[in-house]
C-alpha cells in the first residue's frame, strides 16, 4: 500500500455515516491508498485512537445507520494543545489527507487545521440539511421519511379522538424537516425557527379549521421554533441552559408548550408527539445511500487532485467542491418559497 488516508464522523450521527466511510475505504484503496478511522470524531485525532479500515471492514455496511467509527462533539480547539495535539497524531499515523465528515461544527475545525498545512477534505453531514453551499446533506431525507410516516399514522388517532396533535421535530435553527415533513404529510400548521409565531394565530387557525367541521388537527413544529412576543432570552424552549463544547444549548420542550397553550385557549383536546432521536436512526434512504456514495467517492477524488480545503457538496445534479470556509459561513434557512407553499394549507 501506499500513502494514508484518515477519516473521522462528527457531531450529531445521521443516516448515511457508514457509507460515506464505504465509498472512502473503496475509492481509496482502488488507488493504492491505506485508510485509517479514527475514533469518536475529533476526540479520536486529539487522542489519538484510531482503527484500519479495510475492504473486510467496510463489507456490509452500506444500509447500517450509526457510525462504525462512532462519534462525538469533542472540540479540540477549546483545549490549549489541541492543535498541536491532532497535528502531533496525524503525524505519527503518517497521515497524507484527512477526510472529515461533519457539520459546520466539524469543518471548523477542519478549517483550523487547514490553516495549518494539514490537508483536509470535507463531507457534509446534517439532518437539519441547513449547511451552507449544498443544497442537500445526507440523511435529511431518512429523517423526513420518519417524520412523514409518524404524522401519516398521527393524522387517524387524532382524527378518531377529534384532537390536535403536536408533532415535535428537529431543527435547531432552520426548519427544512418541519417544512418537507410537514408538507408530505399534509399538516395544518408548520412551525419553524425561520418564521416567529404569534400563538393565537395558530389557534385562530385551528378554530376557523374546526368550526367547518374538521375537528382533528395536525401542528408540525421544529423544535427551534421561536414565540414572536416572547421575553429577551425565551424565544426558545429548552431542555438546559448547558451547552456542550461547541456551545449550543439542547432545545426541545416546544411541543409541550404548544400543546398546553393550544388546549387552553381554544378548548381542543391536544396531546404532543416528540420524535426525537428516532428521526437520525435506523437505515438510510436509498436517496441517503447513493448522495452519501457520491460524497465518499467525490471526496477521495479530491485528495488524488491535490484539491484541499474544500468540501464536497450537492448542487443541483451535481457534486462540487466548495471551500471549507462556506461551509461555517452561518447556518442555510429553510426555502421562503417552500414556506409560502405550505401556509396556503394552513388553517
Amino acid at each position: 500500500m501506499g500513502k494514508r488516508i484518515g477519516v473521522l464522523t462528527g457531531g450529531g450521527d445521521s443516516p448515511g455515516l457508514n457509507a460515506v466511510i464505504r465509498a472512502v475505504v473503496r475509492q481509496a484503496v482502488a488507488h493504492d491508498f491505506e485508510v485509517i478511522g479514527f475514533l469518536e470524531g475529533w476526540k479520536g485525532v486529539l487522542e489519538g485512537e484510531v482503527e484500519p479500515l479495510g475492504l473486510d471492514k467496510v463489507s456490509g455496511i452500506l444500509v447500517r445507520g450509526g457510525t462504525i467509527l462512532k462519534t462525538s462533539r469533542t472540540n479540540p480547539l477549546k483545549r490549549a494543545d489541541g492543535l498541536p495535539a491532532m497535528m502531533d497524531n496525524l503525524r505519527k499515523q503518517e497521515i497524507f489527507a484527512l477526510v472529515a465528515i461533519g457539520g459546520d461544527d466539524t469543518m471548523s475545525v477542519a478549517v483550523e487545521l487547514t490553516k495549518h498545512g494539514v490537508k483536509v477534505v470535507g463531507v457534509p453531514k446534517t439532518i437539519d440539511n441547513d449547511l451552507p453551499g449544498t443544497d442537500f446533506c445526507f440523511g435529511f431525507d431518512t429523517a423526513v421519511n420518519v417524520a412523514t410516516e409518524a404524522i401519516d399514522r398521527l393524522h387517524t388517532t387524532a382524527e378518531a379522538h377529534n384532537r390536535v396533535i403536536v408533532v415535535e421535530v428537529m431543527g435547531r435553527d432552520s426548519g427544512w424537516i418541519a417544512l418537507y415533513a410537514g408538507i408530505a404529510g399534509g399538516a395544518d400548521f408548520i412551525l419553524i425557527p425561520e418564521k416567529p409565531f404569534d400563538i393565537e394565530e395558530v389557534c385562530e387557525a385551528l378554530r376557523s379549521r374546526h368550526s367547518r367541521g374538521r375537528s382533528f388537527s395536525i401542528v408540525v413544529a421544529a423544535e427551534g421554533a421561536r414565540f414572536a412576543r416572547a421575553k429577551p432570552g425565551q424565544e426558545v424552549v429548552l431542555q438546559t441552559e448547558k451547552r456542550d463544547e461547541f456551545g449550543h444549548v439542547r432545545l426541545g420542550g416546544i411541543g409541550q408548550v404548544l400543546a398546553s397553550e393550544i388546549e387552553k385557549r381554544t378548548g381542543f383536546e391536544t396531546r404532543v408527539v416528540v420524535l426525537g432521536h428516532v428521526q437520525r436512526g435506523g437505515s438510510p434512504s436509498a436517496f441517503d445511500r447513493v448522495l452519501a456514495t457520491r460524497f465518499g467517492i467525490a471526496a477521495v477524488d479530491l485528495i488524488l487532485s491535490g484539491e484541499f480545503g474544500k468540501m464536497v457538496a450537492l448542487q443541483g445534479t451535481r457534486i462540487v467542491a466548495i471551500p471549507l470556509l462556506d461551509a461555517t459561513a452561518g447556518t442555510r434557512p429553510a426555502d421562503e418559497e417552500l414556506y409560502r407553499i405550505a401556509s396556503v394549507f394552513f388553517g
